[in-house]
């Protein structure tokens, strides 16, 4: 976050969609309104997070398509698009054909790995080349290279009543440099640097040199920027769950106290052979959060944040925090509104 005497430039926020399995329609429609919602509130972004085999939404692309036709200014963003998952060329189609439909409004976070439970799924994923597939930054560079108008082919022409294009079409103008990578690495931080994309950084860090989440994370800001061409100036967004509870019932307060609670022992030591870690989820009033977030040195470094939803609550539940945010929390952080919200 930036000194007091320097305000918070991009609000934004994210959520994870989730739905009934048995009435999906409801939960994707409580998206949109949350997302319309974001609007209204003078919010900078809105950001879909992405579940595979799940039941939270598996198409943020296709989810933001829509939220592109239900707003006007908001920014529209995925949190991230696992690119495990997705053909490169044919996700490029479908990001710039969303950007041109939101007016230029599209902000596609991605990051590489293998699928998630990949043993499980590789069958049905790719049947064919599972042992050959590469998923590393290889899989982003021809992400970058179609959405940038580098060539997909060496045919291009007129054949018979058909013309064709050797780059991917349509082409969106300015989306290249709207890309983002989400990562929570050393490696992952310099690499995105090093390539000209924006950075998403998380609640989720790997404790390859530290074992103090504020300090790895600003270590990564900090890489980032000296591998990107725009140096200071390259865009960093992080992202954390915040919860205020300014407006909020008794009965709201106790169940996100509740929340917090049971998630915070997992922030207090490393998890797995990536010896990952957590951020503490955040709650409170916003002027208790906004001291708590001035006291790390992170977030005094960056000028944009996407707060997450936690993922289990109503949608009365995220009207109240985001109105919270919107009205208490980015103003103690000394963002103010979109003029047009």
């Amino acid at each position: 976050m930036p000194l007091p005497t320097q305000p918070l430039r991009k609000l934004g926020f994210l959520t994870i969609g989730l739905f009934d399995g048995a009435d999906p329609r409801a939960g994707h429609e409580s998206t949109l309104e949350i997302i319309e919602l974001g609007e209204r509130l003078g919010f900078d972004s809105a950001w879909l997070r992405h579940r595979h085999l799940q039941y939270g939404i598996s198409s943020p692309v296709a989810v933001l398509a829509a939220a592109s036709q239900r707003t006007s200014r908001i920014e529209l963003g995925t949190a991230v698009i696992p690119l495990g998952w997705e053909n490169p060329l044919r996700l490029a189609e479908d990001l710039a054909t969303v950007d041109l439909l939101s007016g230029g409004r599209l902000n596609p976070g991605v990051s590489v790995g293998p699928p998630m439970h990949f043993d499980q799924v590789k069958d049905a994923l790719y049947p064919d080349t599972a042992d050959t597939e590469d998923f590393g930054y290889d899989r982003v560079s021809r992400l970058l290279d179609f959405v940038r108008g580098k060539p997909a082919t060496d045919f291009s022409g007129v054949e018979g009543f058909e013309v064709f294009s050797d780059r991917v079409q349509p082409q969106a103008a300015g989306l290249g440099g709207r890309l983002w990578y989400g990562g929570g690495s050393l490696r992952s931080a310099q690499w995105a640097g090093e390539h000209d994309m924006n950075f998403l950084t998380s609640s989720v860090v790997k404790a390859e040199e530290s074992e103090d989440f504020a300090e790895i994370q600003l270590s990564h800001v900090r890489a980032f920027r000296a591998r990107h061409p725009d140096g200071q100036c390259a865009r960093v967004s992080q992202g954390l769950v915040v919860i205020p509870t300014d407006s909020a019932t008794a009965e709201q307060r106790a169940k996100y106290e509740a929340y917090v609670e049971k998630r915070t022992p997992r922030t207090a030591t490393t998890h797995g052979p990536a010896r990952l870690m957590f951020a503490p989820d955040l709650v409170g009033t916003s002027a208790e959060i906004a001291e708590r977030l001035y006291a790390q040195a992170a977030f005094r470094e960056i000028d944009e944040v996407a707060f997450a939803l936690p993922f289990t609550f109503e949608h009365a539940d995220y009207v109240q925090i985001l109105t919270d945010i919107a009205t208490g929390l980015g103003p103690a952080l000394g963002w103010q509104p979109s003029a047009q919200a």
